[in-house]
């Protein structure tokens, strides 16, 4: 079947190709709506499709960019995911979404096919293993963003929660409302930015109220050893009353343990979860989370990275913008 062109729609609607092109292109400022209707009825009469590779080897742009995400089951990555999508719905520009469950071999692979699709940039939420890749992207001038991490020696923009702090205001929460033997639970993803920086946060808040701090209360486990994490904590002669868990992910896995082995929250252990959870309100007792603005953070990457794509204004690199966590008081502490 012979593909419909811009000269036929052109020739159908009695017009120029020029003035297809203009159509197409959402240039009809100034052209009569009868022209409009016309151009538009030939379209959809004729079947009419725009040559998207065409169009972006004359636009030298494909009008798309990738996202790779660390961890796709993380509610944070969801989140950020939709912010990212309906910022550049809104410019026009469409998603091209990856998972690279925190291996930097996929991620390297999804990076270099990305970059052979001609996708215009791509917001990160690095691994933090392929540094020379990452400056070698940023040395070329590639439009490229981080989300949710840092990577040492590697001057790319990054945005990302102010984890000391989101730690610090679940531990101080503890210790406002009494108390004192406090642990900590995150999963291991190698020296990835949320992890160290919650630790560190947990770490200078119990020293700043002089409490504390034990090498058997902060465990960083692997997500399928997070419930054995939390039987060997309750099992200490000197256990703790109130865990942190640092994400999502481990605060799942620490609920399932309380409730195969019936302990109450919170007269026998007290929890607060850092990164918001969609059964938070409505789980019995409710639980007390740290919250990110993951929409804001999202929606200031995907802005960051279509000014770089389209120039609209000069950015430096290197910049790191920290967003504030909040604290949702509920029944659990």
């Amino acid at each position: 079947m012979k593909k419909v062109t811009i000269a036929d729609v052109a020739q159908h609607a009695n017009v120029s190709k020029s003035t297809v092109s203009q159509y197409l292109n959402n240039r009809f400022d100034y052209m009569r709506e009868e022209t409009k209707k016309r151009i538009e009825e030939s379209i959809r009469e004729l079947g009419y499709r725009p040559n998207i590779v065409a169009r972006s080897l004359k636009q030298k742009s494909t009008t798309t960019i990738g996202v790779i995400v660390a961890n796709i089951l993380h509610t944070f990555s969801t989140q950020v995911i939709r912010a990212i999508e309906d910022t550049c719905h809104e410019a026009d520009f469409h998603t091209i979404v990856c998972n690279a469950d925190d291996d930097p071999e996929k991620e390297r692979k999804y990076i270099e096919m990305l970059r052979a699709k001609q996708v215009d940039g791509i917001i990160l939420l690095p691994t933090g293993d392929n540094a020379a890749l990452y400056n070698e992207m940023q040395k070329e001038g590639y439009p490229i963003v981080f989300v949710d991490r840092t990577v040492p020696d590697v001057p790319i923009p990054s945005m990302l929660l102010d984890n000391k702090k989101a730690a610090g205001l679940g531990v101080q929460h503890f210790i406002d409302k009494g108390y004192t033997k406090i642990g900590i639970i995150t999963n291991v993803i190698r020296n990835v930015t949320p992890r160290m920086e919650r630790i560190n946060g947990y770490k200078e808040t119990m020293k700043a109220n002089d409490l504390e701090i034990r090498d058997d209360y902060i465990k960083s486990l692997e997500v399928s050893r997070i419930k054995e994490g939390v039987r060997e904590l309750l099992s200490l002669d000197d256990a703790p009353e109130a865990i942190l868990a640092g994400n999502d992910l481990t605060l799942i896995e620490i609920l399932k343990y309380v409730k195969e082995h019936n302990v109450k929250i919170p007269e026998d252990l007290a929890i607060i979860g850092i990164d918001d959870v969609s059964f938070a309100s409505f789980y019995e007792p409710g639980l007390t989370i740290v919250a990110q603005p993951t929409f804001e953070i999202g929606k200031k990457a995907a802005e960051f990275l279509l000014n770089k794509i389209q120039k609209k204004e000069d950015q430096d690199e290197g910049l790191v913008f920290r967003f504030d966590p909040k604290l949702i008081i509920r029944e659990s502490c």
